[in-house]
């Protein structure tokens, strides 16, 4: 064995210099007028109205907020953010640092449907006080009042609390490894888990990421993925005040209704960066109208991180086909990867762009990366991840703890300053997950993440998750492989709303099934049972399996975890269970 096959990428760098609380990098700005974050509001203007905090008042405001968490908490106690996606967010969370307490960064009730997992997130971490704003009030003390969650001391609307109440506020020293916030998880196959951040973590990830990406204070980051998810969190909030870059923001809504408001956004603002799961990427190409296309220069977009999602070839040559001619560079599409264990950022693509590469399907199913030509028969195009900054990423065969050789499939596992101490009150799966130990090195602890990938040419490429792998006589078929071929086997079939997992037919034989959701914009639905022989013949084909079920259903009937990801367990209970 070569020490070329036993090669890994290393951090240039070690690990991650001396860092600080993320709250310090704020008061050092706490004299400058220049913008910080920036809420763009499209409540009342359909082009969107900016409200902007400078450095200055957002440091007051944070101030003023965490001297009132001070007189009715302590440190170490937990406090929700259940405000909207606004400047009452921001100041929420950063007070909730500053005052030394444990913040739990979730959702006002009335903007998601996600009810379940913010009462099991509520539920689980017993929060003292709840932080929101004065037009969400009646919504969560509604929620206080009817649901099954621990009644906090008091329900504070942030907006509400006078500036001046700062004034001669003494923060608590607050240490390093000590908790700052729970993450709680989409919790797609069990209940949702509060991952413990400490302040190393977010400001060793804040380093990492704008390390990784080259953000400093002359960036905007932009974008509208929400606060309550790991990725929204620290691209729109933290890693702003780490940088002093400008953070302007929008709701997920106002995206959703209106794809085009986030192309203005790149568009409006000085070297943005920008976040969004792959999903975004077709939506936009496939939502904003030419002519609208032709009024913006995204020239100025300095990197756009697609993660989150399994990401597709075909999704950032259909972004690049639509915004490259208004000036956006190929190699801004930065594939990334990271996970909330990890704070957020694990690996990404650096200024060379996305780096696409043909693997032999047949042997990733035997857990080999066998590279081939692109267009060869029995292929799979795999977008890579990127490469690690301050941390130390792993492929790891999860039977033995032994490190894979380069090119062949296992696990990935992370070790950095970055990764969570565990999850909230549950030693035992925290010691599932947060302990993995590789063989020969038992000086380290590992995250061990549930994701299946391989190192080619010092890139990481994701090939799937270890929970959803379909095993059909002994060799690995992964779900959004086979996903990807249903869909493109019908028009009558929508588009990211699939979901393939593993079944056993009555005589206890394993094989695959699949979901998909009719697209109603197709034309009329069409026959079943036609449409389920045109999408197993499509299976068998590509991957030589045999479909056991498959049920065409209604727009809605794929369930999708609260970060957007498609929720298979929870979709084979529903229809096969």
């Amino acid at each position: 064995m070569s020490s070329a096959e036993r090669r890994y990428p290393e951090p240039t760098d070690g690990l991650v210099p001396s860092v600080r609380p993320l709250t310090g990098y704020l008061f050092d700005r706490a004299e400058s007028q220049d913008p910080a974050f920036t809420f763009l509001d499209f409540s009342a203007d359909r082009e969107g109205t900016e409200v902007t905090l400078t450095w200055a008042e957002l440091a007051t405001k944070v101030r003023a907020t965490a001297a009132e968490l001070a007189k009715i908490t302590a440190p170490g106690a937990r406090v929700a953010i259940l405000a909207p996606q606004d400047l009452t967010y921001v100041i929420g969370f950063l007070g909730a640092l500053h005052a030394g307490t444990i913040a739990v960064p979730l959702f006002a009730p009335e903007v998601s449907q996600h009810g379940e997992r913010l009462v099991g997130a509520l539920d689980d971490c017993a929060p003292d006080i709840w932080l929101t704003a004065q037009s969400a009030l009646p919504a969560v003390r509604e929620l206080a009042e009817t649901s099954p969650v621990p009644m906090p001391k008091q329900i504070l609307a942030v907006d509400e609390i006078a500036d001046e109440t700062g004034a001669d506020f003494e923060p608590p020293a607050l240490e390093l490894d000590a908790p700052a916030y729970l993450q709680y998880t989409s919790g797609s196959t069990r209940a949702p888990a509060g991952a413990v951040i400490t302040h190393r973590a977010i400001s060793a990830n804040c380093h990492q990421m704008t390390t990784g990406f080259g953000v400093d204070n002359t960036w905007t980051c932009t974008g509208w993925i929400p606060f309550f998810h790991d990725m929204g969190l620290l691209q729109l909030l933290c890693a702003p005040v780490f940088s002093g870059a400008r953070s302007v923001f929008m709701t997920p809504f106002n995206f959703v209704m209106k794809p085009l408001r986030w192309l203005k956004q790149l568009a409006a603002f000085p070297n943005t960066y920008a976040a969004a799961p792959n999903f975004a990427f077709d939506y936009a190409a496939r939502k904003v109208k030419e002519a609208d296309r032709r009024l913006l220069d995204l020239s100025g977009v300095r990197a756009i991180a697609n993660g989150s999602e399994p990401i597709r070839p075909s999704s950032i040559a259909a972004f690049q086909a639509a915004f490259g001619p208004q000036g956006l560079a190929p190699a801004a599409h930065r594939p990334s990867y990271g996970l909330a264990e990890a704070t957020v950022y694990v690996t990404n693509t650096r200024a060379d762009g996305p780096t696409i590469t043909a693997f032999d399907r047949a042997a990733l199913a035997d857990d080999r990366g066998v590279v081939v030509a692109p267009g060869t028969p029995g292929s799979l195009e795999l977008v890579a991840a990127g490469r690690p900054e301050g941390q130390l990423v792993r492929i790891v065969d999860p039977a033995t703890s032994k490190t894979r050789l380069g090119g062949e499939v296992g696990e990935i596992w992370v070790h950095g300053p970055n990764v969570a101490t565990g999850y909230w009150q549950q030693p035992e799966r925290s010691e599932e997950t947060f302990g993995g130990r590789v063989d020969g090195d038992r000086d380290r602890t590992w995250l061990r993440t549930g994701d299946l990938g391989l190192f080619h040419e010092g890139l990481l490429y994701i090939t799937g998750r270890i929970k959803d792998l379909i095993i059909i006589d002994g060799k690995n078929h992964y779900p959004q492989d086979i996903e990807v071929t249903v869909q493109d086997a019908h028009p009558a079939i929508r588009q990211d709303r699939v979901a393939a997992f593993a079944v056993q037919d009555e005589r206890g034989v394993e094989g695959a099934a699949v979901v998909a959701e009719f697209d109603r914009t197709s034309g009329p639905e069409p026959d079943h049972d036609e449409l389920a022989k045109i999408v197993r013949r499509a299976v068998s084909a590509a991957h030589d399996v045999r479909l056991l079920g498959f049920k065409l259903v209604a727009p809605g009937g794929v369930l999708r975890t609260s970060s957007g990801k498609i929720a298979r367990a929870a979709t084979k209970d529903r229809f096969f269970s």
